[in-house]
């Protein structure tokens, strides 16, 4: 499972499209999008209710408590919403530890309503099943729900019913409500399932007389699922989390991967970091990045990214030239490293891949000296021997400080040598390699083999750090 957070206005779309329930659903598909580009003149062509309607307008952007931060403009007319963007659209803001720039809003009708109209109500995803937590005081205060809502589990490939939602969790909502609620809420998880959602908030759910508003919602979907629920999905727009800036490089690569057999992934966590991933495989993206941030390098970690799949070597060339780009465009005092890392693949061509790597670090062997690249490679796997020799190699004819290792090396042990916390081997041991002994087995004794078998299973066990 990916899940990846959606844009509020891409959430209520999916709703007001797909979802299905008796209860009625108000303000179906009424929201406009304004950015520093809008015209004012076509927008209200388009949207004409924003002319005579009370407003709501608030940045789209994947922050949370936007209403405690004064980030929404409410009971506004169209007047009252442009300026209050004035002083808020293209300007920086700081959310907790983020800091980044308000570029996109949302405007929606004005709902009034009392307090004892607004529920809370939430659906997400675990190992178990899905979990359904409802309260019946919602909105801004509505505190820690995990410790007061009601919830229910709903196991993998069980259904939820309008008495089950009504019996366990509308035990505080008024009789005449509940009718309305139970429609609504089974509706909504038939929705969060069918659309593949792992995470569906919606803070206030407001239910009048008139029917159910869907006022406040954040959400996530499994990206996984874009085969199974492309029809639905349409092309979805995953923004970046507020803070971190969509780089051209990631949609580069996000587009390789796309045309690819392969998985190429690439995210920019710090592009002022020293500290350089290129890592084959997505699990071993993930212990990498663990590894760097339990040695303290949480801080100058610039990327996170795998390339895996058996990429060509021409995939793996444009995968890697587009990292060095990014490393090479601004010097950091201490020089910057490089982890080239991996375990032991599977069916991956590791030497096909190294040459494309290779290819990328000779052009970029100017910038790489210039801002004091130090490489760290750990690989193993089909042609690996190879793939490490070629790799050994261009560092002795660029001058770039290449380490190299193979099997014979913890696979997280080149982060401790990367960031300093364990001494760089001048010659590490080749004859314990665990690919190594599989290729000459036929060649050797039972006891031969079995001795090998433990050096390699004792390699493994080293720690890191």
């Amino acid at each position: 499972m990916s899940a990846k957070a959606i844009s509020e206005q891409t959430g209520k779309e999916f709703l007001y499209k797909y979802i299905c329930t008796t209860a009625a659903v108000q303000n179906r598909f009424r929201y406009a999008t304004v950015t520093a580009e809008t015209d004012w003149d076509h927008i209200t062509q388009e949207h004409p209710w924003l002319l005579t309607e009370r407003l709501v307008v608030k940045p789209d952007q994947l922050i949370k408590r936007r209403g405690k931060l004064g980030l929404v403009g409410i009971n506004l007319d169209l007047q009252g919403v442009q300026e209050w963007l004035k002083s808020r659209l293209m300007r920086e803001t700081t959310v907790g530890k983020a800091k980044g720039v308000l570029k996109n809003f949302l405007i929606e009708p004005f709902v009034p309503h009392t307090q004892e109209e607004e529920f809370y109500v939430c659906i997400y995803a675990t190992r178990e099943g899905d979990h359904v937590l409802f309260h019946h005081e919602g909105g801004v205060e509505v505190g820690d729900v995990d410790a007061k809502a009601q919830r229910l589990m709903v196991a993998v490939d069980e259904k939820l019913s309008e008495d089950q939602v009504t019996e366990q969790l509308l035990t505080h909502v008024p009789d005449d409500k509940k009718e309305v609620l139970a429609s609504f809420i089974v509706g909504l998880f038939n929705l969060y399932e069918d659309l593949y959602f792992t995470y569906l908030e919606i803070n206030p759910l407001v239910i009048t007389q008139d029917g159910v508003y869907v006022l406040d919602m954040a959400a996530k979907i499994d990206a996984t699922a874009d085969y199974i629920c492309k029809a639905k999905w349409g092309d979805v727009d995953f923004p970046p989390p507020f803070g971190r800036e969509a780089y051209p490089e990631e949609a580069y690569i996000a587009d390789l991967d796309a045309k690819s057999g392969a998985s190429l992934k690439l995210t920019l966590l710090n592009p002022h970091g020293r500290i350089w991933t290129m890592v084959a495989g997505g699990g071993a993206s993930v212990v990498y990045s663990d590894t760097i941030c339990d040695l303290g390098g949480v801080d100058e970690l610039a990327n996170y990214g795998e390339y895996s799949g058996a990429p060509s070597e021409q995939q793996t060339y444009d995968y890697a030239k587009t990292i060095l780009s990014l490393m090479t465009r601004e010097k950091h005092p201490q020089g910057k490293v490089l982890i080239i890392g991996g375990s032991i693949a599977n069916f991956t061509n590791v030497a096909a891949t190294f040459k494309g790597i290779v290819r990328a670090i000779k052009d970029y062997q100017g910038p790489l000296k210039e801002h004091e690249v130090t490489i760290f490679v750990r690989r193993g796997g089909p042609n690996y021997q190879e793939g490490l020799r070629v790799m050994g190699e261009v560092g002795k004819t660029t001058g770039i400080p290449i380490h190299v290792f193979g099997t014979e090396t913890h696979m997280t042990a080149i982060v401790g040598m990367a960031l300093g916390h364990r001494p760089i081997p001048n010659q590490p041991p080749m004859d314990a390699h665990t690919a190594n002994f599989l290729l000459n087995a036929s060649n050797n004794s039972a006891k031969v083999l079995s001795h090998r078998l433990m050096q390699s299973h004792n390699a493994v066990n080293l720690l890191y750090f």
